[in-house]
Parts: structure tokens; sequence; C-alpha cells
């Protein structure tokens, strides 16, 4: 293993993050501010409890999924796609490096940068709802694979891209409507019978329940099938990776 390419790529990847810090850092906490002002007051106020939970603190694994599947698809898509863009992604492929290397260093940083937002909007929750984590290591283990995960979907979606546009397709017109509509800010619970067999079909409802049972203590979804559903979409993407990488689709032609 080349930790040195490794390590390169990694710190080149980070220093573009940290030069645009104040925005890194200041982007989410306004966010996560404005849902709890919207969701945590408006909605708050006429839904006190959800499963014996106040409903301020129950949308918090939810906003902290949601900026941190968003966040790492960006990053990890827009870190692999630029130097598809300018062109030097073929100096990377030529370099005596391997596929796994090129993959770590960028999915790496990328997921270094969700796992930032990720503790700065559940910091942010701490001055708004009072939190409590009943499954600490749970918590991290499920935010870690999360944004490797989707660090890695974020790494094909940016090969797959062929202009700006296709970038954001996947993000903003699949992801982002999946995520809001996978229990991010409700209970499937609180769905109609034929509603939340439908929304079984969401892959988000599995990170979603898991995570928020690491906070609470309950899920909607049975802990080791939220386990297995994110390790599945870890194994695909990591299969996908491996195929593009072997055939060349999109990145040598």
């Amino acid at each position: 293993m080349n930790w040195i390419a490794v390590s390169s790529i990694y710190k080149f990847e980070m220093t573009r993050f940290f030069r645009t810090i104040t925005q890194s850092f200041v982007s989410p906490v306004l966010s996560t501010s404005l849902y709890f002002v919207v969701f945590g007051a408006a909605i708050g106020s006429r839904i006190q409890e959800v499963e014996g939970i106040s409903y301020g603190a129950f949308i918090v694994p939810g906003l902290i999924m949601l900026s941190v599947i968003t966040q790492s698809i960006s990053n990890a898509s827009f870190g692999i796609y630029f130097p598809k863009f300018i062109g030097t992604v073929f100096e990377l492929l030529s370099a005596p490096i391997n596929f796994i290397e090129i993959v770590l260093g960028y999915v790496g940083a990328a997921a270094t940068k969700a796992l930032f937002i990720g503790v700065i909007i559940l910091g942010t929750a701490f001055f708004f709802v009072d939190i409590t984590i009943q499954h600490p290591v749970w918590m991290v283990l499920f935010l870690v694979l999360t944004c490797v995960s989707f660090s890695l979907f974020g790494f094909i979606i940016g090969i797959w891209a062929g202009n700006f546009e296709q970038l954001q397709l996947v993000p903003l017109l699949i992801i982002t409507p999946l995520v809001f509509l996978g229990g991010s800010f409700y209970s499937i619970t609180m769905l109609p019978p034929v509603w939340q067999v439908i929304s079984h079909f969401n892959p988000v409802v599995y990170l979603i329940s898991g995570f928020r049972w690491s906070f609470f203590g309950a899920a909607d979804v049975p802990i080791l099938i939220s386990l297995c559903a994110i390790a599945g979409f870890t194994a695909l993407c990591l299969a996908v990776i491996w195929w593009i990488f072997r055939t060349g689709w999109r990145i040598r032609q």
C-alpha cells in the first residue's frame, strides 16, 4: 500500500476544504438553527412528543443524516469529477498507485469533511434541545459508516457525471427527496399502513432509524436490519468502483 500517495490525495482534498473553513463552519450552523426554528418551534408546538421523545430532540438525528449524506456525496463527487474536468485524472491514473489508494484518498477526505459537518450540527443541537445519547459508540459507528458509504456513492457519481449539471442531478432529484421521505422529521409509524409499507422500500429509512436508535433507543426498523442495509450498500458501492477501474468506464474514455 502506497500510503504516501493516499496521504497526498487526502491532504490536497482537505486543503481545499480548509480554504473555505469559515463557510464550511457557518453554513451548517445557520441551516441547523433555521431547521430548529421552523420545525422545532412551529411544528414542535403542535407535536409535543414522538414515541415519548420531545419533537425538537427527535429531529436531531434526521438533521444530522440529511447534512451528512448530502455533504458526503457532494464532496466526493466534486473531488473526483474536477480532475476529470481539467484532465489531470490521466496523470493520476499513470502514477504508480492503484485504484484502492485513489479511492482511499478521495473517499477518506470526503468522509472526514462530512463527519466534521455532522459533529458541528450535533454540537449546535445541544444549544436548542436537551439530548441524551444512549449508545454513543453505536452513534459514532453509524455516523462513520454513513459518511464512508455515501462518499463512495458520491465518488461513483463523480465518475459517471459528464458535466456539472449531471453532478447535481442525483443528489437533488433522488437523494434529498429520499432523505426527507425517510423519516428525518417524523416516525414512519405516524403514516397510514400503506405508506408505512412503501417507506420500507426507501433505503434511507434504515439509516435514519438506526442512527436515531443510537440516540433514544427507539427505532422504526430493527437495528440489525439497519446495519445490514448500510453494510450491503457499502459493499455494493465498492463492487461498482472496482468494476469502474477494472473496465475504465468513464475514466479512460
